[in-house]
């Protein structure tokens, strides 16, 4: 046996020596094995990782932190072999990384422009290799495979403490170069420590010379050729980036409608969204995946039952069929209650009207200040003053306005099967969203600024479609374009890791740095659609959210199923919400609040008025945030989180565990998951996963937590295949009851995991 094999053998040995003191784990068997073995160095490491993997089990879970130590010490080797250093260091050196991996074309000029070689050696020391230790292997496996820098060859370069600094010292290019790097150092701790994560596009692309940072965006398409045809262009190009794209189909007219006063010329929404579709599996993501698009409707729009609650189900018309796209139901309070109305014997009878919005433009003559025609769809109630529904009963009376009338339950129980068969459509409700927007100044009272949500249904901003104002020929020759951009609205995300975050009590400090995070994203990213970019610049919305709720409450020993879990909600998310508003005042007191402040219901004071804050802290805020503003026009959502959550150790988002201990199929080999954090008391917390639970106790959880964020929550449904029509719609209900503003997929045991769109995972 050579020597260097010897040490390698050596250091597998004392690896196992080590877990079996700290974690407990019966090493012997193996170490027996490598001992005796006559394999080479690498594959005396394969072999203790693949044992490490296999003895993974519900009474034995650290072993996951020992495999994840084996590929570690692969990956050290790997980068180690391909830029050249000792293995031992684990690391090698930060500025021989970025210069080479500049040359390569992989990162980006920026970070060689901003930082001198002194800069980035002070900042090499303050990488800790031993954070790596925090890695569980599905956390590591993941980071490695999916977002770690290689080169064209697919060869591995950079290390996981190594992601986070050039994450930190991307994001903090810009600062002040007197306290730059202390910024990157803090941005560092944040991430190195696991107290936070960013999201998908961030993580993978923050550093490099492709994609952009931004997680999800959301147009409104115009009622005309040009304004489908550019909302595809639009979508083409930012699904080519890697972005998640939300779209509202609510102002397009629909199937029969007139067309330059010919009658009955409409083909409806339909063939415009099978075009998306087939967009969205044509242009795909950096390579990686096929687009991912959902597309909004309203519940009063004439073709809601005229194929789009059909589009993504197995039986119909294929060739009215968008089986790749998502969809969502934008849906008013009035539904709601007409749902509700029943007969002497309970029969639900409540009728509800379906309309054309370009024929309700025609004809109702309703119009805004600048003399433009609205529709039902520009309406939404408040509590004390219902502009929606007057105008609906407005409509419904008018004696020629064409319309198709069923009973609102007959709408509803289509949209039930439809999310047993697919999940989908997601529910967005268009009042509670736009009587909760802290910018709908813009607008004005009872005027909709927001009609829809994001692929993912956290992110609720205004919205306004972008049009064309002329096309002409300039001097050179060319022909010449003008539009007139909407608000196209850009979701730039990262989450808070609560079971680390709030146990350490770190909120105040993490929050601080995690919002100037985000806001820089904003200066530094590069989006392919102008408009995007300029909404982007207007109102500096940001979407700071949570995952891990479910390994937070096994931690505090708060079962789910109760009320101490509900009201926990309530404090855990009213702190995030305070020092967020805190961090993002603050900002602006440094940098300037975002442009559309005044008149806003953050400069009003009214925003705290809607949510009840009036103690001691907030008031103090409030009064803060009127003297300096904000810096940011939305501030909270709270994203699904699947695989960033994995990388962070912790469970998806605010959603109960799938499994106590399940499999995980990776390439070549299958390995077991457990639960984070899992022994013989939290067992008895997590035990009850996902479909087991009442739902009911998931929508009160989450009512506590809405009141504090100012747009919305990725929140699922988890249901059994066999449940009664009765119950989803009394969830769907309690769900509206509760001011949810909006829910994501219905989750039947029937369905295969469906897949959802990577970049909203912050």
């Amino acid at each position: 046996m050579t020597t260097e094999v010897k040490s390698i053998k050596q250091s597998v040995t004392k690896a196992l020596q080590d877990a079996e003191e700290k974690y407990g784990l019966d090493t012997k068997d193996i170490q027996q094995r490598i001992e005796e073995s006559t394999k080479s160095d690498k594959d005396a490491t394969q072999e203790a990782l693949f044992y490490s993997l296999n003895r993974i089990s519900m009474d034995q879970s650290k072993w996951t932190f020992v495999a994840a130590h084996f590929h570690l010490t692969q990956m050290y080797d790997e980068a180690a072999q391909n830029r050249g250093y000792d293995p031992a260091q684990k690391y090698g050196d930060l500025h021989n990384l970025i210069q080479v991996l500049t040359d390569k074309g992989i990162y980006s000029t920026d970070i060689l422009t901003h930082y001198s070689k002194e800069e980035m050696d002070q900042l090499q020391n303050a990488i800790d290799p031993e954070k790596d230790s925090f890695f569980n292997y599905i956390g590591l496996f993941l980071l490695a495979d999916r977002y770690l820098a290689r080169d064209h060859d697919r060869n591995l370069f950079e290390l996981p403490q190594e992601r986070f600094m050039i994450i930190a010292m991307t994001l903090m290019q810009n600062e002040a170069p007197e306290k730059r790097l202390e910024l990157v150092k803090e941005a560092y701790w944040a991430l190195s420590n696991l107290y936070m994560t960013v999201a998908t596009p961030t993580l993978s692309n923050a550093g490099k010379s492709y994609g952009q940072l931004s997680s999800c965006f959301i147009d409104t398409v115009d009622d005309s050729l040009d304004g489908i045809y550019l909302n595809n262009w639009d979508i083409a190009r930012l699904s080519k980036d890697g972005g998640g794209i939300g779209i509202y189909y609510g102002k397009v007219r629909a199937l029969g409608s007139d067309i330059k006063r010919f009658k009955g010329n409409s083909s409806g929404i339909v063939p415009w969204i099978r075009l998306v579709n087939d967009t969205a599996v044509s242009v795909d993501q950096l390579g990686q995946r096929q687009g991912a698009v959902a597309i909004y409707l309203d519940a009063f729009h004439k073709d809601i039952m005229n194929g789009f609650l059909d589009l993504k189900t197995n039986n119909g018309d294929e060739r009215r069929k968008a089986h790749d796209i998502f969809t969502g139901v934008s849906i008013p309070d009035l539904f709601m209650e007409q749902l509700q109305e029943t007969d002497a014997q309970g029969k639900s009878i409540g009728e509800w009207h379906t309309f054309c919005p370009h024929q309700v433009k025609q004809m109702m003559g309703w119009k805004d200040e600048n003399g433009d025609p609205l529709g039902l769809e520009d309406f939404y109630d408040e509590k004390d003053n219902k502009y929606f529904t007057e105008k609906y009963w407005e409509a419904v009376n008018h004696s020629l306005l064409p319309r198709k009338t069923y009973r609102a339950m007959d709408i509803m129980a289509r949209i039930m099967v439809a999310q047993l068969e697919t999940g989908t459509p997601y529910m967005f409700y268009r009042d509670e969203v736009n009587r909760q927007n802290p910018n709908k100044h813009k607008r004005g009272i009872g005027k909709t600024s927001i009609y829809c949500s994001n692929l993912c249904t956290e992110i609720a901003q205004n919205m306004s479609p972008t049009t064309i104002t002329k096309e002409y020929q300039d001097e050179e020759g060319n022909i010449v374009i003008v539009r007139k951009p909407g608000d196209f609205v850009v979701c730039n995300l990262s989450s808070v890791n609560l079971p680390n975050a709030v146990r350490k009590e770190v909120l105040d400090r993490l929050i601080s740095i995690q919002v100037r995070m985000l806001d820089n994203v904003i200066d530094l990213n590069t989006i392919s659609v102008g408009q995007a970019q300029v909404t982007n610049k207007k109102y500096r919305a940001v979407g700071l959210g949570t995952f891990g709720w479910h390994h937070l409450l096994a931690l505090e020993k708060i079962h789910w199923e109760s009320e101490e879990a509900v009201e926990y909600a309530d404090k855990v998310y009213e702190d995030i919400a305070y020092y967020t508003i805190k961090a993002s005042m603050e900002l602006a007191k440094e940098k300037g609040a975002y442009s559309e402040f005044e008149g806003s219901e953050w400069q009003t004071g009214v925003y705290f008025d809607r949510r009840d804050y009036h103690s001691d802290r907030w008031n103090k805020l409030r009064e803060d945030v009127a003297a300096n503003g904000v810096r940011n026009g939305w501030l909270m959502a709270v994203a699904p989180n699947s695989s960033t959550a994995k990388i962070g150790g912790s469970t998806d988002g605010i959603d109960p565990l799938y499994a106590v201990e399940f499999a995980e199929e990776k390439k070549n080999f299958k390995f077991k998951v457990t639960a984070p954090d899992l022994d013989h008391v939290t067992y008895n917390y997590y035990r009850r996963a996902r479909h087991e639970l009442d739902q009911i106790w998931s929508i009160r959880q989450n009512a506590k937590r809405q009141r504090h964020i100012d747009q919305a929550i990725s929140f699922n449904f988890y249901v059994r295949h066999d449940i009664k029509a009765k119950e989803l719609l009394n969830l769907h209900i309690a769900a509206w009851e509760n001011n949810l503003k909006t829910t994501y997929y219905v989750r039947s045991t029937s369905q295969t995991e469906i897949d959802e769109c990577e970049a909203c995972h912050s």
